[in-house]
C-alpha cells in the first residue's frame, strides 16, 4: 500500500507509515503567489493499493483533497481508500430553515467519487457515511482515549450531554471507569447548573471526553461546576481539536489537561488514531 498525504494531519500519516509498514508517495503541493493550490504525483503509482489522506477542513484543505483524487485518476491503481481524519461540515446535518444546504451531504458526495472506500474518524453524526456513493464507515477514538486516561488515573468519563454518551462509554470500558453525562439545570434567567446523572464526583478524577472541542465553552462550564462539587482533577479530551479562536488557552485556565487524537495536529495531539485505521483497513 502506498500512502498519498495531504498537507493537513501529517502526524497521523508518519504514525500511520509506521504502523501499516507501508511507504508514503512522493507528492509535491505547493501555493501560487494568488493561494491557488497546485498538486503532482511525483512516481508511477500504476498498480498500488492506494490510501490517500487528507482533511476536508479548513476550506483550503477541500480543494488539496479533490485535486489529489483527480491526479490519482491518472493512474490505473488497484483501489483507493480515502480516509479523512477529520470531516469538515459535518454539524450541518439536516435543513434548520428554508434555503440552507445539507452541506454534509454535500461533502459526500464529492468525496466519494472515485473512491473505493472512505473511512471516518469519529464523524459527528453517524448518519453520514449512508451519504456516501461508496462504502463509507467512521471509526472511533474513544477506546484509544480511554487506554490515555487509565494511564491519568480518571475515575469517571464524562459526556458534556446525552448525545455522547456512547463515546463516553466506551472510553470509560477501555480505562475501566465509571461513565455518566452532564445534565443542565436551569436556576433562574441568568443561572444554569451542570450536574452529572446519577455519579458523585467528590474526590474524583473525572475526564470529559467529546467528538469535538470547538469553542470549548461547555467543557469549560462543565468542569467549574464539578470543581464546585468537590472534584478533585478534570481533564478535557477530544478526537478532534478545532480549538478556535482563543479556546485552547482559555481551556487550559479551567481545567488540569486538555488532549487531542492526531486527526488535526495542535499542541495536544498526544493520542494517534493510526492502530484503529489500521484496523478498519484490513478488516475484512
Amino acid at each position: 500500500m502506498k500512502v498519498v498525504s495531504g498537507s493537513s494531519s501529517k502526524k497521523l500519516v508518519e504514525a500511520l507509515v509506521r504502523e501499516i509498514g507501508c511507504t508514503k508517495a512522493e507528492v509535491t503541493l505547493k501555493r501560487f503567489p494568488d493561494d491557488e493550490c497546485y498538486v503532482r504525483i511525483d512516481e508511477d503509482l500504476n498498480g498500488e493499493e492506494i490510501l490517500l489522506v487528507s482533511n476536508s477542513y479548513p476550506d483550503r484543505n477541500i480543494i488539496e483533497l479533490f485535486l489529489l483524487q483527480d491526479a490519482l485518476r491518472n493512474f490505473e491503481i488497484k483501489s483507493l481508500t480515502t480516509l479523512i481524519p477529520y470531516f469538515g461540515y459535518a454539524r450541518q446535518d439536516k435543513i434548520f430553515e428554508h434555503g440552507e444546504v445539507v452541506s454534509a451531504m454535500s461533502m459526500a458526495g464529492r468525496i466519494g467519487t472515485g473512491s473505493d472506500k472512505i473511512i471516518l474518524v469519529d464523524v459527528h453524526e453517524p448518519k453520514i457515511t449512508q451519504w456516501f456513493d461508496r462504502p463509507a464507515i467512521s471509526v472511533s477514538a474513544m477506546t484509544d482515549i480511554g487506554k490515555y486516561l487509565a494511564g491519568k488515573g480518571v475515575d469517571i468519563i464524562i459526556s458534556p450531554d446525552l448525545g455522547a454518551l456512547e463515546m463516553a462509554k466506551t472510553a470509560a470500558r477501555a480505562a475501566n471507569a465509571e461513565f455518566d453525562y452532564i445534565v443542565k439545570h436551569r436556576i433562574n434567567e441568568d443561572t444554569v447548573r451542570m450536574d452529572l446523572k446519577s455519579l458523585n464526583v467528590q474526590g474524583k478524577c473525572i475526564g470529559i471526553v467529546d467528538d469535538m472541542i470547538s469553542t470549548g465553552g461547555t467543557i469549560r462550564e462543565s468542569a467549574r461546576n464539578i470543581y464546585l462539587q468537590g472534584g478533585r482533577k478534570v481533564y478535557a479530551v477530544c478526537t478532534h481539536g478545532l480549538f478556535s479562536r482563543n479556546a485552547l488557552e482559555m481551556l487550559k485556565v479551567e481545567v488540569d489537561g486538555v488532549y487531542s487524537t492526531d486527526t488535526i495536529e495542535n499542541p495536544c495531539s498526544v493520542i494517534s488514531v493510526a492502530s484503529v485505521i489500521k484496523e478498519a483497513l484490513f478488516k475484512n
